[in-house]
């Protein structure tokens, strides 16, 4: 085992320790059909009078907020709105959100969209406490000191789970990086689960953002940071996933599948949250840097060849994950399920039309890609076992198309 392995290991220990002390209280939920109707009042419930809501020109165009602003006027709750959240979220994003929020008394946030929206919420609010560190300043782990403003996520997408997890990841558009800013403090306290808002999703974004939510669960569970929580959420995530997304993708209509990848998507945050994410993420967020990539594209694509990494120092839950899926067969060992499972998520992409690889990657990137992948990843990342710079070369090579 090499000095470099040792530090890492050594560090994970530490962190698996540490983390005991901080809250990960998942948030209160307002969830099932039409449950956003309910939240104005939920609003006034928690003293709120004047809400920042910020989304994206996307939703504001298919007008999937107006039942929402009428609900809103309603129970005389006031807003302002903030639609400028881009797909990958800038900080000029976030500060143009954080002057509005504080121009127009704000005195809460409802974020409302997929996880762009949410980072861009949570960037936003953790400004608001935290006026002297810019976001730069926040990059990394926690590195917020006070608790951001009162955040109420309502997610349109059944993917990133981003309603429960300690994550903002942010794009800073001069270096084309996107990195994180990881605190508890971050976890929203209110979220809402309304399949309704996911209805009319088109199927491409269906796919990728459930195939987001299976990297989340499959990243924390083979990583070598679970907790029993952590586990069962991860479990419950995989199942619901293989037992939905494609009904979903296929009938976005069906009212069950949409409720089912909401929660699946809410489990799958509570596991990474805790137990961390790995190379996969580390690979995807600088491919959606550099190129523009949907984040639960870049993921889908990625998961088989990074799990192919892997091998036996990840068979073992892969198995189990196998079982858990329905994809196993009758007297396969540990390692020939783990295949299957492999198999079963490649053929999902091909199922859902998911490519297999990104013309994009340019071969002078390769070494910038692979430094930021490193810096994102170690020492971190509890993964089953680590890429050597050649290692991770040759899972890009796989990807390029």
């Amino acid at each position: 085992m090499s000095l470099e392995t040792v530090w890492f290991r050594t560090y994970q220990s530490v962190m698996r320790l540490a983390v005991n002390f901080l809250d990960f209280s998942p948030p209160e939920v307002l969830q099932g059909a039409g449950s956003i109707k309910r939240l104005p009042d939920f609003i006034k419930s928690k003293g709120f009078s004047k809400v920042l809501i910020v989304t994206d020109k996307g939703l504001m165009a298919v007008h999937l907020l107006d039942g929402l602003f009428a609900s809103l006027e309603l129970a005389g709750v006031a807003y302002s709105l903030f639609d400028g959240a881009q797909a990958n979220p800038t900080i000029q994003n976030i500060e143009d959100a954080l002057v509005m929020y504080g121009k127009e008394g704000c005195q809460a946030i409802v974020a409302f969209g997929g996880g762009s929206s949410m980072d861009c919420a949570k960037g936003c609010a953790a400004r608001v406490t935290n006026p002297r560190k810019t976001v730069p300043r926040l990059r990394g782990l926690l590195k917020v000191s006070h608790r951001p403003a009162t955040v109420f996520a309502v997610p349109t997408t059944a993917g990133t789970g981003s309603e429960t997890t300690i994550a903002a990841v942010i794009t800073d558009p001069s270096t084309h990086e996107k990195y994180a800013i990881n605190d508890p403090k971050l976890i929203p306290p209110y979220a809402v689960l309304d399949p309704e808002l996911t209805i009319g999703l088109p199927p491409h974004i269906t796919s990728t953002t459930g195939m987001d939510a299976l990297t989340h669960a499959v990243e924390a569970y083979i990583g070598r940071s679970n907790t029993a929580n952590t586990i069962e959420k991860a479990e419950r995530a995989v199942a619901l996933i293989f037992g939905n997304v494609e009904t979903a993708y296929n009938d976005g209509k069906n009212i069950e599948a949409r409720a089912n990848m909401l929660l699946a998507s809410f489990y799958g945050g509570i596991a990474f949250t805790r137990a961390y994410v790995g190379y996969v993420h580390a690979i995807a967020h600088n491919l959606g840097g550099l190129y523009g990539l949907p984040h639960g594209l870049a993921n889908a694509v990625i998961l088989p060849y990074v799990l192919d990494f892997f091998g036996d120092s990840a068979s073992a839950p892969l198995a189990r994950l196998a079982d858990i899926a329905g994809v196993s067969k009758p007297g396969q060992d540990a390692a020939a399920k783990a295949a299957s499972f492999i198999a079963a998520v490649r053929d999902l992409n091909r199922r859902m039309a998911i490519p297999e690889g990104f013309e994009q990657i340019k071969e002078a990137d390769i070494p910038m890609i692979i430094d930021r992948a490193f810096r994102e990843a170690h020492p971190l990342y509890p993964v089953p076992k680590f890429m050597s710079r050649a290692d991770c070369e040759a899972v890009l090579r796989k990807l390029m198309r």
